[in-house]
């Protein structure tokens, strides 16, 4: 058995009954939806055309949403409907970003997500979904997929059906007869600043985000004349945790592997500052993790009601694991243990590139977000950590009295760690790009709204200034005061990329 909808866009006449009545049947707050119509034009007066498309969750047979769920939330029923369980929702919003037809929100009553689920309170009960009963035009029906006599199996099996974004491979199960390509597309369409009835809601995406791009609809501009959206899910802190995430990885990569390589030996900043900023700043990151929770009180659920297929719980675990090995090096080094230290130092590497590297795995879960699909990624996470490490023990080193020699040693790092991710960020942006999604999100970058910030606040001040004063520290001097200046310029950039990197990877609509 498998619960699916069709969408008869030849019988739907924009009504928005079937939005009503899902609210009033599930009592959904005002500004958030869980099925509404969009309204798209096309063509130029008298000669136009408008296209009805009911919107919502698509109930797909490969859900991208319940496997990053890290607490089980979403799970699929037997009959094939995606349900939701608020009670474990923990509010990470990670679902929103795996869905790739925006059909999540935050109620902001019970600070959970929510969805359709396909009013599984009726269904259980022999009802239709209120949705269906309420269309006055029999325009959505609704029914099992896998029943050859049901009326949904008889339509998808005779008329040409579409889905949207099915090279996502979410396998939804909600199919449009007689749709128009750019109305399901949301890179060909452009979105006004007012609607049929008022004005569009105002956010932070830039204009650029939503405006078609020139042939992405040889028949004609699409327009959007009514519809609706959720904010984006993720900003600031998430931004800053993976900004703390690197320094705290970092620095204890760099420190283990330079001193048991015995290219450094100042025991204040490679043995006792090292340990420190990581259980620091992993314990920043964790921090910043909880407090980004709609629900965080709940946080501890990772732990007591996880899902092993999401990268979010693995991603706790090995936080987790590294902070414990990088607490025990310090108190190691601190009791002048030299050979526990140096085991647990060599243990810390792994962990501290793990650390540094399993967002790469939980981003990409993020399926909604295909700019975020990179496989330069996981390598970009790691040039981060290295940068940040580098530039995060430079500055103790001022502080703490490390050798000219072991300031310039660490500099190097610093300046290897630069240049990786120079190159790899010019392969992100200057490669060829996947789809429009991801063009136009770089874009957005190199010749958008971020475009200032990518210049001078990532290239010139993350890129450029540092290896310049590198290049000072290691051949000229003074030592001392280049290096602070290396360390700090690259840290200020390192921020700078990840709030654009975060914010432009959600300005692209999804619906």
């Amino acid at each position: 058995m498998r619960y699916g909808f069709v969408i008869d866009n030849r019988k739907c006449i924009g009504c928005h009954a079937c939005t009503t009545a899902c609210k009033s049947e599930n009592e959904v707050p005002l500004g958030v939806f869980r099925t509404w119509v969009k309204y798209t034009e096309k063509g130029t007066f008298p000669n136009t055309r408008r296209y009805f498309n009911v919107t919502r969750c698509n109930h797909c047979d490969n859900a991208p949403c319940i496997t990053v769920c890290p607490t089980k939330a979403l799970y699929r029923r037997p009959d094939g409907i995606v349900d939701f369980d608020s009670s474990r929702c923990i509010g990470c919003k990670s679902c929103m970003q795996a869905c790739p037809y925006d059909a999540l929100y935050i109620d902001p009553f019970e600070h959970t997500a929510a969805k359709c689920n396909y009013c599984a309170h009726r269904v259980d009960v022999g009802l239709l979904p209120a949705c269906v009963i309420v269309c006055p035009e029999k325009a959505i029906i609704a029914g099992d997929l896998d029943d050859p006599t049901s009326e949904i199996a008889h339509l998808v099996a005779t008329q040409p059906v579409a889905v949207r974004k099915p090279e996502q491979g979410t396998q939804p199960k909600l199919f449009y007869i007689d749709a128009d390509a750019a109305a399901l597309t949301p890179e060909a369409q452009t979105r006004q600043d007012g609607y049929l009835w008022g004005e569009v809601r105002p956010d932070d995406r830039p204009k650029l985000a939503v405006t078609a791009d020139g042939a992405a609809d040889p028949a004609g501009e699409a327009r959007i004349a009514y519809d609706v959206h959720h904010p984006k899910p993720w900003g600031g802190k998430v931004a800053t945790y993976l900004w703390t995430k690197s320094i705290g990885s970092g620095a204890a990569l760099i420190a283990a592997v330079l001193f048991l390589a015995g290219a450094v030996d100042n025991r204040a900043t490679f043995q006792i500052a090292a340990p420190l900023i990581a259980v620091l700043f992993i314990l920043a990151t964790s921090v910043l993790l909880v407090a980004d929770l709609k629900r965080p009180e709940r946080f501890w659920y990772l732990l007591l009601k996880p899902n092993p297929r999401s990268w979010l719980v693995w991603g706790g675990y090995i936080l987790g694991v590294f902070g414990a090995v990088a607490f025990l090096w310090l108190v190691a080094a601190a009791a002048g243990l030299d050979t526990a230290m140096k085991v647990l130092m060599a243990l810390a590497i792994p962990l501290a590139l793990a650390s540094a590297g399993y967002t790469a795995l939980l981003f990409g879960q993020a399926e909604g977000r295909d700019f975020w699909q990179s496989h330069l990624l996981l390598p970009q996470l790691i040039a981060q950590a290295i940068v940040a490490g580098s530039a995060a023990l430079l500055l103790f080193g001022v502080a703490l009295g490390a050798s000219d020699h072991e300031l310039r040693v660490v500099a190097v790092a610093l300046a290897v760690g630069v240049v990786l991710f120079a190159v790899l960020l010019l392969a992100e942006l200057r490669g060829a790009h996947g789809n429009a999604h991801v063009a136009r999100t770089v874009k957005l970058l190199t010749a958008g709204p971020y475009r200032p910030v990518l210049l001078f606040g990532v290239w010139l001040l993350g890129v450029v200034a540092p290896l310049i004063l590198v290049a000072a520290t290691v051949l000229m001097g003074p030592v001392i005061v280049t290096a602070a200046f290396a360390a700090s310029a690259a840290l200020a950039g390192l921020w700078f990329y990840e709030r654009i990197w975060v914010s432009a990877g959600q300005d692209v609509p999804l619906s």
